[in-house]
């Protein structure tokens, strides 16, 4: 038994019908790259044969009775890998925007947290005779790096396959009492009095901001000063989702060339899609968007226990900027000011205060806020979500066919429909748009749009060295 963080929970806590808060990723596997060959039963039966490597996929949530505490994982003694795998087809191979359509589908459905909160969808039938593989898993068991970190763990290098993990017959440890729980809830309650402490560190936080304002000092975006847009608005349970790849060799030109960094150049781009699908629909703000960044903590964080270690800063993508030579070195600038920013207030500050969220509470406040439309009554607090996460740079097989192609999408809140996440494979950067149909009912013209700006950043990079 191990009890969730509260940051770890506060992903439950937020959840609602319609604010879905699990993250998916849809690999593209080729497996006439060599390696062995594909068969539905083969690859679910690697599956099974590696579940050791990774405990956490056979494990569930437990409330504590009253929600008097945070949840805990316990083993799930009627764990069944069929529930969790699943295989479809696609009708027409080659139907990009069916294989599209599918996933939208899949992330528009919550999760049973009645079972161990993952599954995977085999999906055949693509072009070439390609396979699709769409991962699903609870945000309260996974951030960037331990996702990445899960997925590692079920995928080779090459073709060198990792070795029989297989530990026997598993046999699930028992199950907690629910007086245990109570006890233990109860034992834990004084340490909420804690809370009053993050009051004076809270309030020194603010203080800096206001003071580094005062002196004219740059820092991040602050929150609820973003201009609305179209997708600022309270989303519905319907998703949509698009996906698109460039090369890195490019994107790491670019970077050389204007000094900048991968993500920089990533964060332009996005910007650069959005000034122009806003522009299409005559909704661009005088102001530039404002992304929500999350930022990995593993490694600065002084806790050691539980699964996310995320804090978050806010940065402008220079939407308000047509040059986008001179839109890179906003965002870029921009991006060195809000970690700077980032790195006073601390990595802790999101956990910590996280820790004190009461079940009930946060729960009821969650649903009220979605119920009544909260998000369009007040200033809004960022437009957008822009994840970028480092990968591999070499090739990989999952459970035993190469991995040509990997898509992540994270979940969209209310007030914020549209996610947009990056991640690097293989000598490619591979984009995931994700948004509420409701709101971006024509994503795919976000990600058809991401060529064209990568390659007006290169043509800029290469006319400044004329």
């Amino acid at each position: 038994m191990e009890r969730l963080t509260g940051l770890d929970a506060s992903f439950l806590y937020l959840e609602t019908p319609t604010q879905h808060l699990h993250v998916c990723a849809l690999l593209i596997l080729d497996p006439r790259s060599g390696g062995s060959p594909y068969s539905y039963d083969s690859f679910k039966e690697e599956l099974s044969r590696r579940l050791p490597l990774i405990p956490q996929m056979r494990r569930r949530i437990r409330e504590v009775p009253l929600n008097l505490d945070h949840p805990v994982w316990v083993d799930d003694p009627k764990f069944d890998l069929d529930n969790h795998i699943h295989r479809v087809g696609l009708p027409t191979p080659g139907q990009s925007h069916e294989l599209a359509e599918l996933v939208a589908d899949i992330v528009s459905t919550p999760m049973d947290r009645a079972r161990p909160l993952w599954e995977m969808t085999v999906v055949e039938g693509l072009a070439r005779g390609d396979i699709a593989v769409v991962c699903k898993y609870h945000h309260a068991t996974v951030d960037g790096v331990t996702a990445a970190d899960m997925l590692l763990s079920l995928c080779d290098f090459g073709h060198d396959a990792a070795g029989d993990e297989a530990d026997g017959q598993w046999k699930p440890e028992p199950q907690p009492a629910r007086w245990k729980l109570l006890t233990d809830a109860a034992v834990r309650l004084p340490t909420k009095a804690g809370v009053l402490g993050m009051v004076p560190k809270t309030l020194g936080v603010l203080a800096g901001f206001v003071q580094r304002r005062r002196n004219n000092q740059r820092g991040m975006a602050l929150p609820l000063t973003a201009p609305r847009t179209p997708l600022n608005k309270t989303i519905t349970a319907r998703r949509t989702v698009a996906f698109t790849r460039t090369d890195l060799d490019t994107v790491t030109e670019i970077k050389r060339s204007f000094g900048v960094s991968v993500n920089d150049v990533v964060m332009t781009v996005v910007g650069g899609v959005l000034r122009d699908y806003l522009l299409e629909h005559d909704e661009l703000p005088d102001r530039s968007l404002i992304a929500s960044v999350p930022v990995s903590v593993h490694g600065r964080t002084r806790h050691s226990d539980g699964i996310n270690k995320v804090s978050s800063l806010f940065a402008e993508l220079g939407t308000d900027i047509g040059d986008p030579s001179a839109r890179l070195r906003a965002v870029a600038a921009a991006n060195r000011h809000a970690k700077a920013e980032h790195e006073k207030v601390g990595a802790d500050f999101l956990r910590d205060w996280s820790t004190y969220a009461p079940p009930n509470i946060f729960q009821f406040a969650a649903r009220l806020y979605s119920d009544l439309g909260l998000a369009e009554h007040h200033p809004v607090v960022h437009n957008l979500v822009v994840s970028n996460v480092p990968g591999p740079s070499n090739p990989l097989d999952f459970l035993g066919v190469r991995i040509a192609g990997m898509y992540p999408f994270g979940p969209v809140f209310h007030g914020a429909g549209l996610t947009v996440t990056v991640l690097s494979l293989d000598g490619h950067l591979d984009f995931g748009f994700i948004a509420c149909r409701d709101l971006v009912p024509d994503i795919a013209a976000l990600a058809d749009a991401v060529p064209a700006a990568v390659d007006e950043l290169l043509l800029a990079a290469r006319e400044s060295h004329r």
